[in-house]
């Protein structure tokens, strides 16, 4: 009689706590495990290898598997007799089909990881014990498969058949070609989403010493409203007619002039759609328990738009919006994460400045390889877009600044949709210079954000107050003087819509009453955003600017702001238009510039300053504010 636990090394395993699985199989000479075990792989392979040989590769392939489980429960600090409670649980997960076609597929010559999905969804299913959070299926399944393709390389009757030399020497082959290759480590990209994204882009503002740098991006984030303007974006046709025209001619608007008699209509068009939730567009991220009652089969995601542009003003909350979906997926429990679709948060200005220094080629490779916190694979990324397993997130086609090249963007997020038509895609711009016939063609619906309302105003003001360290009557009484400022003052309400403005004055509100002295709050609301615009640093990036000492401090930026602001309020319609030229805006800086700059040219820190303003978004709050 065949030794099948010592062919499968189960005994010479020292502390194997699932050893009693495994005698089971080997008692039970009736049960073919090995036709689901190779339903699959076995039907690429042109002669089969005996049976004998397929129950050796099956036995010692689910012995290495339930020892990685092991492995895991013990990382979680599980001790034996807690391991031991998941012996009768594993073993009848084991014995269903799909998950031993599932653990088959790593005979497979390109198999690249396991279908995860399956095992997950199978296990919560069969309403077995809940894992540790910190189980890693993926850590599971990449150990796993090395040991698969080892246990194929011992085997003289395995080997041949699955040619697992000739694949091992071709992927060896191309490693040293393309270098060291990142991997598809779920767990370490969720680590880097929370890094680059959890706290509040508010680095550098601090008032009174006090920083606001580690507020939480998903406890202050309020999901915001938004129309649909698929063939009319409003913001548009308020600009100065001769403005328009003249963006018309440069090609910074594709939108068609619009007689005085039927712009009316349009615009009542447009306020007739419904208002609606963001999240109703995009779709409500799934909570853990909505991933447990998908994965049992019961219910699903509600239906969301496929592919969305969302526009909006600076400061309108559309990144942030994109930020606050991918770091929901991020906060799963590590064992869940591969149950919900990958969010492949992408900004656009750092892939355009990839593509266009020859880094990348497309977006598969930028994220292979591309400028951002945690790469994954672009082999094994390709299959789970294929599977639609992913969501697409692109943030900024305006601060792509060349017309060109903002164009080539435009076109590799369409060939992107065409390649993995399964997916759901969304982009973020501001409006003004969008151009958006071509993904309109491309089958994109169209969303402009709403300034916040009431409601949405007075959730921000209470989570804020509830995650900024204030405490007992001193919390209440700064809260109740922002809601106070907001109900009482028309100004302060209407600023108070843009999510960017509505923060300064949060921590404006912090030392002092807003609705008294409204020239200071702007002044003061000005400041803060100012502390943001690091002109120093930028210049000094420049090796041309790096050697001159250019000090350009809060009061120059505000001088230089203000005369922008004059500018553009002494246009035909003011700042109704949030219209200002390229060249004006550059002439006036230059100028204000002579005076402060020693060395150098003005006009080039001029240009320096306008890029950075344009690429952090804060020059259209900034300069209502001061004026």
């Amino acid at each position: 009689m065949v030794d099948w636990l010592a062919i499968w090394g189960v005994a010479q395993a020292a502390g194997f706590v699932f050893k009693p699985i495994l005698e089971d199989l080997a008692k039970d000479s009736a049960k073919d495990y090995a036709k689901d075990f190779f339903k699959d792989c076995l039907k690429k392979v042109i002669r089969l290898p005996e049976k004998d040989a397929q129950k050796e590769a099956y036995g010692k392939a689910l012995k290495e598997f339930l020892q990685f489980v092991q492995q895991e429960l013990e990382d979680a600090d599980y001790q034996d007799v807690q391991i031991k409670q998941y012996l009768q649980p594993l073993q009848k997960f084991v014995e269903q089909e799909e998950v031993a076609a599932a653990l088959g597929q790593a005979f497979e010559e390109n198999c690249r990881e396991l279908d995860i999905p399956t095992l997950i969804k199978t296990w919560q299913s069969l309403e077995l014990p809940f894992l540790p959070d910190e189980f890693n299926w993926q850590r599971v399944s990449k150990r796993y498969l090395k040991k698969v393709k080892a246990i194929v390389h011992e085997s003289d009757k395995l080997r041949p058949i699955f040619e697992v030399q000739a694949q091992a020497a071709m992927a060896e082959g191309v490693q040293e070609l393309v270098g060291v290759a990142p991997e598809f480590d779920l767990g370490r990209y969720a680590e880097g989403l929370q890094e680059q994204y959890g706290n509040l882009k508010l680095e550098s503002v601090h008032v009174d010493g006090v920083y606001y740098s580690s507020l939480k991006l998903w406890k202050l984030f309020i999901p915001q409203n938004l129309r649909e303007c698929q063939e009319f974006l409003p913001q548009v046709y308020e600009i100065p007619k001769e403005h328009g025209r003249r963006l018309r001619a440069e090609g910074q608007l594709d939108e068609v002039e619009i007689a005085e008699t039927e712009l009316e209509g349009h615009r009542k068009l447009y306020v007739e759609q419904p208002i609606r939730s963001v999240l109703d567009v995009v779709g409500k991220p799934m909570t853990l328990g909505d991933i447990h009652r998908v994965a049992a089969g019961v219910g699903g995601r509600e239906q969301s738009v496929q592919y969305a542009v969302i526009l909006g003003d600076p400061g309108s909350g559309k990144s942030t919006l994109l930020q606050y979906l991918a770091l929901v997926w991020a906060k799963q429990p590590l064992s869940d994460l591969p149950l919900y679709p990958i969010p492949l948060l992408i900004e656009l200005r750092t892939y355009a400045r990839d593509k266009q220094a020859g880094k990348c080629k497309d977006v598969l490779s930028f994220i292979h390889s591309g400028n951002i916190t945690c790469r994954l694979n672009q082999q094994q990324l390709h299959d789970q877009l294929k599977a639609g397993q992913a969501i697409a997130l692109f943030d900024g086609i305006d601060e792509v600044f060349d017309p060109a090249l903002r164009d080539e963007v435009v076109t590799d997020i369409h060939r992107f949709t065409n390649d993995y038509p399964g997916l759901q895609v969304l982009v973020t711009s501001r409006w003004l210079g969008y151009k958006a016939q071509r993904l309109r063609d491309a089958g994109f619906h169209h969303f402009m954000l709403q300034d916040l309302d009431e409601s949405q105003i007075e959730t921000f003001i209470q989570q804020w107050h509830d995650q900024t360290a204030l405490e007992g009557a001193d919390k209440l009484r700064k809260r109740e003087r922002l809601q106070k400022a907001v109900r009482e003052s028309k100004a302060i309400r209407e600023l108070a819509g843009n999510p960017l403005l509505l923060t300064m004055m949060a921590i404006l509100n912090r030392n002092q009453e807003l609705p008294r002295d409204r020239p200071e709050l702007y002044h003061q609301a000005s400041r803060v955003l100012l502390h943001q615009w690091d002109v120093e640093a930028k210049l000094l990036e420049d090796p041309k600017l790096k050697d001159l000492r250019i000090t350009v401090d809060v009061k120059d930026k505000q001088a230089m702001l203000r005369q922008v602001a004059y500018h553009m309020q002494a246009s035909e319609k003011g700042l109704a238009g949030n219209l200002i030229s390229g060249t004006d805006l550059e002439n006036i800086l230059t100028e204000y510039l002579r005076s402060i700059v020693e060395k150098g040219e003005p006009r080039m820190v001029a240009r320096i300053m306008i890029d950075q303003l344009r690429s952090q978004g804060y020059f259209i709050p900034i300069v209502k504010l001061i004026w």
